[in-house]
């Protein structure tokens, strides 16, 4: 077990995250990087509809409620979605970075059961770069943004280029958000990044 946990200890050689200066500020809303992603597009009827918020430094804050089709045992929630909610989370600090980057690995603590109905407060931070490495962590509270942990994760996310995206996505749906003005607004904005 030692070694699966390793990939999500940053190496010896990585560095404090830096935000971008072109980054949005404390409180400002994210947004929706697709609409059609699960986690946070507006355009899923069952998705999470997640919407981050920039917080200090190279962290993220949303919230998650839990409505009756996210639900595994009954009244509860999935596993599945509320990790599903951590690398939502997780993935919206690339807005704070301004790259573009995908998860490599995602380990995922249950600590108490999320019965439907519950909001989920979630934050999410990154404690390190090492290259194309992005390393995070975030935690999901019930009751409040000070309430009990009920999730946790370490994630390790991959920096990629936006080909990464058009090389292995399905054909239509990448037209799709080619055509859409405001996906490519933002695909833009990350290419300025260095």
């Amino acid at each position: 077990m030692s070694g699966t946990s390793s990939t999500l200890h940053p190496p010896a050689d990585a560095v404090p995250p830096v935000r971008h200066p072109d980054a949005p500020a404390p409180g400002e809303p994210l947004g929706a990087h697709y609409d059609q992603c699960f986690g946070c597009g507006g355009g899923q009827p069952h998705g999470l509809h997640i919407e981050a918020r920039a917080g200090e430094g190279v962290s993220v804050t949303a919230a998650f409620t839990v409505r009756p089709v996210h639900q595994g045992a009954p009244g509860l929630a999935h596993g599945g979605v509320l990790a599903t909610a951590l690398d939502e989370t997780l993935g919206a600090l690339s807005w704070l970075l301004r790259t573009i980057a995908v998860t490599g690995r995602l380990e995922t603590d249950y600590v108490r059961p999320v019965p439907v109905g519950t909001t989920l407060h979630l934050e999410a931070e990154v404690t390190a770069v090492a290259g194309r490495k992005v390393y995070s962590t975030a935690t999901g509270r019930i009751g409040g943004p000070d309430g009990p942990v009920a999730v946790r994760a370490k994630a390790l996310f991959i920096e990629v280029k936006i080909d990464h995206f058009v090389d292995h996505g399905r054909e239509e749906e990448i037209q799709a958000a080619m055509d859409d003005p405001d996906q490519v607004r933002r695909a833009r904005a990350f290419e300025v990044n260095p």
